[in-house]
């Protein structure tokens, strides 16, 4: 089987114990993370193969990111080593009416640096069937937007699937160029766009007609997201697929999560009730890994890759750290009801 390649920043990720804010904590957890890289490990657990691209220095931190993803099974022998730091982000977990809060240490992080030419883009993708890259790599620097851009070319020239999650992370656009100036034109060489009820509209002033995220009382219909995926369509006519993931925020430790998928027709999938969060960071990460598997695997069945996209984040709200640590079997069960949480002897 070809490979899936991601492009992207992995960061130490320093988690304040339990539901503990900074102020309490003693300690901090320390783990890793970060969307594209989130996305390979999900895919690895599947079992396709998977190649994650990044720069990272050469020091300690680093070689233990490195071991980490190895670990998991992903590829990092496209890895380019230069610059001086891991970025880095903090994570305290919000719990009821307490939203979780993230603060970034990235600045001049390694890939920050990163310029056109220094990926050898048409090696990497030579047994490549898929690129996945985020909004959040282009939001770092130009350097990184740039690289982006290179990359999708070449994939676009090989035949490669190109897929993108928006990720509109507004605290990212610091380097003079705002997200509505440089998104446009890497979108244009996606096959497959991801977005969040909030994406489409921060990014390309796209949104459903009196919806309102902070208001939806756990309800998000997935019916009033047709518009938004046919609108997206209309403006990347490359996109074949435009994909919704539908969050309902009662509070932060109980949330129902859906999707919608636009192709041929509107597909909507099940609902899922969370009722006791551990993690919902990488929630949306573990989503596109899903959907990729599930585009991969079930090439005709549309319906059925959203059903597994959804099952599979779902699960992912139950498992700490940014990685989504579970099975193919897992999620299937998932998606045939089994939501019991029964003991598996």
């Amino acid at each position: 089987m070809k490979k899936v390649v991601t492009f992207g920043e992995i960061m130490l990720r320093l988690t304040a114990p339990g539901y503990q804010r900074f102020i309490q904590s003693n300690n901090l957890n320390a783990t890793f993370g970060g969307g594209e890289a989130n996305v390979a490990v999900s895919l690895s657990n599947y079992g396709i193969p998977t190649d994650f691209v990044t720069r990272l220095p050469k020091n300690d931190i680093a070689e233990w990111c490195i071991s980490d993803l190895r670990k998991y099974n992903v590829g990092v022998n496209n890895i380019i080593r230069g610059g001086d730091r891991v970025g880095i982000y903090f994570l305290e977990t919000g719990a009821v009416a307490r939203a979780s809060k993230v603060i970034y240490d990235r600045a001049n992080s390694a890939i920050a640096d990163i310029k056109p030419g220094m990926v050898d883009w048409k090696e990497v993708f030579k047994d490549a069937q898929w690129f996945h890259w985020t909004g959040i790599t282009p939001a770092i620097s130009q350097g990184a937007a740039d690289a982006c851009l290179e990359a999708i070319k070449v994939a676009n020239e090989m035949g490669v699937t190109v897929s993108t999650d928006l990720n509109y992370r507004k605290n990212l656009w610091k380097y003079g160029k705002n997200v509505t100036e440089v998104m446009p034109a890497l979108v244009e060489g996606c096959d497959i766009i991801l977005g969040n009820e909030e994406d489409a509209e921060k990014v390309f002033g796209i949104k459903p007609e009196g919806f309102d995220v902070a208001h939806t009382g756990g309800e998000v219909n997935a019916a009033e997201f047709e518009s938004v995926c046919t609108q997206m369509m209309k403006r990347f006519p490359r996109a074949k697929k435009v994909i919704i993931t539908l969050r309902g925020s009662i509070n932060a430790n109980h949330n129902t999560w859906g999707g919608c998928l636009y192709s041929d027709k509107l597909y909507q999938s099940k609902r899922y009730d969370i009722t006791h969060i551990v993690d919902r960071v990488g929630g949306g990460d573990s989503f596109m890994g899903g959907l990729i598997y599930g585009l991969i695997s079930y090439p005709d069945d549309d319906q059925k890759a959203l059903e597994f996209a959804v099952a599979a984040s779902c699960l992912k709200h139950t498992v700490y750290g940014d990685f989504n640590l579970v099975t193919v079997s897992e999620v299937e069960n998932l998606m045939k009801g089994d939501g019991s949480g029964r003991v598996s002897r």
